[in-house]
């Protein structure tokens, strides 16, 4: 989400376009659009509140994925997340990880056709 944005910050897309690109263009290519994808009566988003302005130093030690190291340690970005509600419950709250083990609920793609 941030290196996306910094795209927007440097003026390579606009910011509908990263929207587009961080949403709804990954549930369609895996057919779960609009069940995932879009903030729309019935589907199953979350919401991620995000702040354009703030600048954040990428490094391991600070992301909230299980792994100990990042592709982008001390890159510099414009733009962080601030809050995100999944079905409803906050998992990030001022940028910390609040989420407890199994919220998560995995949703199936439908079989690819190729």
């Amino acid at each position: 989400m941030d290196l996306l944005h910094q795209a927007v910050v440097d003026g390579h897309i606009s910011r509908r376009r990263w929207i587009e690109i961080a949403c709804a263009t990954p549930a369609r290519m895996f057919g779960l659009y609009p069940q995932k994808g879009t903030l729309a009566p019935g589907a199953d988003a979350d919401v991620v509140v995000y702040d354009p302005h703030a600048t954040q130093t990428l490094s391991a030690e600070t992301h909230h994925m299980n792994v100990d190291y990042s592709a982008y340690e001390g890159r510099t970005v414009t733009g962080q997340v601030e809050t995100v509600l999944s079905r409803g419950e906050v998992v990030i709250d001022q940028r910390k990880y609040v989420g407890r083990a199994g919220h998560g609920v995995f949703t199936p793609a439908p079989p690819v056709n190729t």
